[in-house]
């Protein structure tokens, strides 16, 4: 039988090229400790920027001058690339070391997250997926202006969608930033404006079709080093999940009860929201929504969803393993704990503390490098996102009312891609020290409630009125924005204002049916000319939606 040293130095073999001995530099950590400045992650890193590089500049030449190629990669990908895509796309560095920490903390109830995020793909392929192939170009506004007025719909949902960019965007330049900083030893703001360089030069050289294999690439990336460390530890323990939970029983301080639900969240209302979030807004996100418009027809629509939702499915189970092997594994071990006795680097960073523990410096700094490979693939998605709803739905729709060339359009995407990441690398400096956990809840509890409620009455319910869905949307956005700062972790956490005036830290409970009963009554009340003539149109719509037929 081969012994645990002998295996690892067997599966290191492969790699071994790819290893640079670790430098004598330390860094400090987010936890006032000092960490060793791993070289490895840097050479795996360097590796990845590289290659990102060359694909963005293949891209490039095979040309992003016509809005369909910038935006939609020419609609010439098939569903299985996109399905990866968009798993790319959704799999963020939040979710991988996010959940793994929350796992880590709470057992059981940590996966909750996970789930939530899950089975909102089932959402979009049932009831979203086809109509917007089939009524859509570019963004998704172009499905809720297809018999609604352009410009009041258009302007809503290019706000929404600028709104629901950059507050995404603060969170993954503040988690880049200590990464790098943490892993890399370069200060916070000149990782935070290597992040930003990057993504400007993918988006604005390479367009979708270069963001689209960068995610492509980074989801294989973290698929292969998810199994390679769930593998490791289901190793150690004799690929017996008994034992695995056994011992994380045994180390962890709830003992048995992170077996069982309750820990994370303790009262119905409060998951009922966050479920309600996590599902519809994963149908309302803007930088997946336009994913759908990459392929030629809505059967690839629908493939690109299944393959997503395949991937996503085995990577969010691997993450129960990982986070109770973190438990088992890195918990009760003094080489990954600062003097204070916590986690060097804070409980997020548990993950690169696992892959330590299984493989080594070496799994360590690969997996470090897929962690930024992910938040570079996740930027540039969300950048394309901000970008094409500034060019698309409010420049060219709105502004200039349909007479923009192609070349203006583009030209102008390019420079509002350039924009949004400053504008992101400035906020990720200001934020850098602030509690920004509220921000990713506030851009999922957007999503659903400004995004998704309108977005899917224009496809299903005859009687939505321009009138309705501006006036749903915006109850949407400013409701759930209002309740989350009147939250207890914005208005008592964060700025320190005393008791909540609103109870739960997710507002979806509320926003999303608000959302709703505005457009509902909005429409109904609605007797003008205009909202005659949009209720008379849903039929063709109905038809093209379902079938396709019309699409050029």
């Amino acid at each position: 039988m081969i012994s645990r040293p002998t295996f690892a130095a067997l599966l290191a073999i492969p790699f071994a090229f790819l290893s640079v001995p670790a430098a004598a530099d330390a860094l400090t950590s987010a936890a006032g400790t000092r960490q060793s400045l791993n070289v490895t992650a840097i050479a795996m890193f360097v590796g990845f920027v590289a290659i990102s590089l060359g694909v963005t500049l293949w891209a490039a030449r095979r040309g992003t001058s016509t809005a369909k190629d910038f935006y939609a990669a020419g609609a010439g990908l098939k569903g299985f690339q996109n399905g990866l895509a968009i798993a790319g796309d959704y799999t963020s560095a939040a979710t991988f070391l996010g959940v793994t920490a929350l796992v880590y903390t709470s057992g059981y109830d940590g996966m909750i997250y996970a789930i939530g995020f899950l089975v909102g793909f089932p959402m979009i392929l049932f009831l979203i997926a086809e109509p917007l192939r089939n009524l859509g170009r570019y963004t998704f506004a172009d499905v809720v202006a297809y018999r609604l007025s352009e410009v009041p719909v258009r302007s809503v949902a290019g706000a929404n969608t600028l709104v629901i960019v950059v507050f995404y965007l603060i969170a993954q330049m503040v988690g880049a930033g200590k990464l790098i900083q943490l892993l890399f030893g370069l200060p916070y703001l000149y990782a935070v404006g290597l992040v930003g360089t990057l993504m400007i030069v993918y988006v604005t050289l390479g367009g979708m079709l270069a963001t689209t294999w960068v995610q492509i690439i980074k989801a294989v990336l973290l698929m292969s080093g998810s199994v390679l460390m769930s593998v490791l530890i289901l190793w150690h323990f004799g690929f017996s999940l008994e034992a695995l939970f056994r011992e994380a029983v045994t180390l962890h301080p709830k003992a048995a009860a992170i077996m069982a639900p309750g820990g994370l969240i303790k009262d119905p209302i409060s998951a009922l929201s966050l479920g309600l979030a996590l599902i519809f807004g994963t149908a309302g996100l803007p930088h997946i929504l336009m994913r759908f418009f990459t392929v030629n027809d809505a059967r690839q629509a629908r493939t690109s969803v299944l393959v997503a939702t395949g991937f996503i499915s085995v990577f969010y189970s691997l993450l129960f393993v990982l986070g109770f092997g973190a438990i088992a594994l890195v918990s009760a071990n003094p080489q990954f704990r600062d003097p204070a006795g916590g986690l060097i680097g804070g409980v997020n960073m548990v993950a690169l503390h696992l892959a330590d523990a299984v493989g080594g410096s070496l799994l360590l700094g690969f997996i470090s490098a897929v962690a930024f490979a992910t938040i570079l693939a996740v930027v540039s998605g969300l950048t394309l996102a901000g970008a094409s709803a500034a060019s698309h739905d409010i420049y060219a729709r709105v502004l200039r009312k349909g007479r923009a060339s192609e070349r203006e359009e583009v030209l102008v995407s390019k420079l509002a891609a350039i924009a949004i990441s400053l504008l992101a690398m400035g906020l990720g400096v200001v934020f850098e020290n602030q509690n920004i956990a509220f921000m990713v809840g506030l851009v999922f509890a957007i999503a659903a409630s400004a995004n998704f409620p309108v977005i899917l009455l224009s496809i299903v319910w005859p009687d939505l009125t321009t009138k309705g869905a501006v006036s749903g949307s915006l109850a949407g956005l400013l409701s759930s924005v209002g309740l989350v700062a009147l939250s207890p972790g914005v208005w008592t956490a964060a700025l320190k204002l005393g008791a909540a005036p609103f109870p739960y830290d997710n507002p979806a409970l509320v926003s999303v049916p608000l959302a709703f009963a505005v457009s509902w009554a909005v429409s109904m009340l609605d007797r003008s000319a205009s909202a005659v003539s949009v209720r008379a149109a849903f039929g063709a719509q109905h038809v093209r939606a379902q079938t396709g037929l019309g699409i050029q």
